[in-house]
């Protein structure tokens, strides 16, 4: 099945940036939209504006870091839908910071959410399109995880994860399952503004408001790999501003 009309997609940190900027322009294309987010409020009114235009939409509030959070998103599309397509696995934190801050706690956070997080989605998941003979993941990661830079370390390493397992799982999916790797680069999003460091905090901040591009770039990419015929499984794609190096 090709197209993005009627199929039903999961996301992950839906509530803003990337994650949001999905589940609109998706949900503007005809798929019927299962959203999960950690803040209820904002992911309400992700849902509220979908359903507003007219789009079919479920959501429910859960945190990627407890797995039977994400094998209720699963279950959510299920039920409500009767099948899942893909999963966009999007949600992810950077509080980056150099090393000799010595953050272990966001360490320990970055590795929870950036990788335990897809895993969870893949266990969730991968059981259902194994029955259904068809499906999609799609693993949001970071041009961090290609090319490293300071203060990036652990962030950069999560998202090098995040590739690596994504590989791994598209050579055991068989010929019948996706596996499509994102890799965005500076995206106008609240990533800055998490950085505990505050000079790295000002770098970022002074990086995106020089060449930053929008969430919806991302969002398209994502789109083009879902839109192709099920015979057709777009590995990897990277998105970067045109002036980042």
């Amino acid at each position: 099945m090709s197209g993005i009309k009627d199929k039903v997609i999961a996301i992950t940190g839906a509530s803003r940036g990337i994650g949001e900027a999905t589940a609109v322009l998706l949900a503007e294309r005809g798929a019927k939209v299962v959203l999960m987010a950690h803040s209820s409020d904002q992911l309400a009114a992700v849902a509220g504006r979908i359903a507003d235009a007219g789009g079919a939409v479920a959501h429910a509030t859960g945190d990627v870091r407890r797995r039977e959070d994400l094998a209720r998103l699963v279950a959510l599309a299920c039920e409500r839908f009767g099948k899942l397509d893909v999963l966009v696995s999007n949600a992810g934190i950077g509080p980056i910071s150099p090393l000799d801050d010595l953050r272990v706690d966001d360490w320990d956070a970055m590795i929870d959410v950036n990788i335990k997080g897809v895993l969870h989605g893949i266990a969730a998941a991968l059981p259902v399109f194994r029955t259904q003979g068809t499906g999609h993941f799609v693993n949001v990661a970071s041009v961090s995880g290609l090319q490293m830079a300071p203060s990036q370390s652990v962030y950069g390493g999560t998202k090098l994860a995040v590739r690596a397992i994504s590989e791994g799982l598209r050579l055991e999916a068989g010929d019948k399952l996706r596996v499509t790797v994102v890799s965005p680069g500076f995206i106008q999003t609240s990533f800055a503004d998490a950085a505990p460091n505050p000079e790295v905090r000002a770098q970022l901040a002074a990086s995106r408001e020089k060449f930053a591009i929008p969430p919806d770039a991302i969002a398209r990419a994502i789109a083009f790999a879902i839109e192709q015929p099920a015979n057709v499984d777009v590995n990897e794609i990277v998105v970067r501003p045109t002036a980042q190096r």
